[in-house]
């Protein structure tokens, strides 16, 4: 269950970085307002992951799905670069969130 809500709580933070953007400095309300709850959401679940995770696994997994989401969709929605190099230090990273899972004794 705890592997669930850490991943659930790395989406909302994609959902909150990107969410930042759309507020354009927090200008906008529903924007700034979804981007607020996202952000209470992601830290709720991940303190609630943290009861049977180590703290460094599920700060590490937490922020790298963050990461590797808010980059994949910055690529996908404004155009950022999707240069090899980038798409390589992207699957690195993702590469050790699945490795934390394999070594993480819950």
């Amino acid at each position: 269950m705890a592997w669930w809500l850490i991943v659930v709580a790395g989406l909302f933070e994609v959902g909150w970085a990107i969410g930042l953007k759309y507020t354009e400095g927090f200008t906008r309300l529903w924007p700034t307002l979804g981007t607020v709850g996202s952000m209470v959401v992601s830290v709720v679940l991940l303190g609630l992951a943290m009861k049977q995770l180590p703290i460094g696994t599920a700060y590490a997994v937490w922020t790298g799905i963050g990461a590797v989401g808010t980059a994949v969709l910055g690529i996908v929605l404004f155009g950022e670069s999707a240069a090899i190099g980038r798409l390589v230090c992207l699957t690195l990273i993702s590469a050790g969130i699945v490795g934390l899972k394999f070594v993480t004794p819950h």
